[in-house]
């Protein structure tokens, strides 16, 4: 199953039902395009924190001369680094450097402290994807990375939550840069899987309902450009767009 949330035409915030094959979502007895102009369409989840995951894909460390790390490196981005599908991320002014990462992003159903791996899966409400905007001047001058990775709109999130049915253990995640594919992996590659993150996280965070875990990027990062248009599609979820303004 997939779910959706959007601010109807009353401005009432709806968490609905997604059907891919028509490309509609339903509430109450309403049902709308996806793209109707008359709804928005907001991230499928609200945070109250999203954990990422650095260097999880061992490509991806060596493109950028990193060595792996011997557990998972984490850092946060806040709420204010969300935006959403079809929106237009304008990025902090007068960067030389700007990167697209793609990410699967894991959403937390329940709250959760010390999770087991092996219960980890029994925590997750479902996936979705995500991209990683990493201001790439400010994160190589800095360790806590808050000006490299938790500015607003860092983190766009959508379309939808697929349930974890829906996603398989090998699912694809390719980003398109105006068209041309930049990116392109499978959750096979991961080097920490999502119940080890699950157990490494909540060993030290307690998870809400709605937080997300960014599962970290593949090989293939690079800069992005003023009008520049972004697709991350993770198998079994969809395909989360979004345009770039730079000032």
């Amino acid at each position: 199953m997939h779910h959706a949330r959007f601010r109807d035409p009353a401005g009432s915030i709806r968490e609905g039902t997604y059907d891919p094959e028509a490309d509609t979502v339903a509430f109450g007895g309403d049902e709308y395009a996806f793209d109707d102009p008359a709804i928005d369409v907001l991230p499928p989840v609200d945070p109250e924190k999203i954990v990422c995951i650095g260097r999880n894909y061992v490509a991806h460390a060596e493109e950028f001369d990193n060595e792996m790390p011997d557990r998972p490196l984490l850092f946060l981005k806040p709420p204010n680094a969300l935006s959403s599908h079809g929106k237009t991320v304008t990025v902090p002014e007068g960067k030389d450097r700007i990167d697209w990462e793609a990410e699967i992003a894991v959403a937390i159903g329940e709250q959760c402290k010390d999770v087991d791996a092996a219960d980890a899966m029994d925590v997750v409400a479902g996936f979705t994807c995500m991209n990683d905007v990493s201001n790439r001047d400010d994160q190589r001058r800095e360790q806590n990375w808050v000006r490299g990775k938790a500015f607003d709109n860092a983190a766009p999130l959508g379309p939808v939550l697929a349930t974890p049915d829906e996603v398989p253990d090998d699912a694809s995640v390719e980003l398109r840069v105006n068209g041309e594919t930049k990116q392109s992996s499978d959750r096979s590659h991961l080097a920490f899987d999502v119940p080890a993150l699950i157990e490494e996280i909540t060993t030290y965070l307690t998870l809400e309902p709605g937080d997300v875990i960014a599962t970290g990027t593949p090989e293939g990062v690079g800069p992005l450009s003023d009008g520049d248009t972004v697709e991350i599609e993770v198998e079994g979820v969809g395909t989360l767009e979004h345009d770039v303004a730079v000032p």
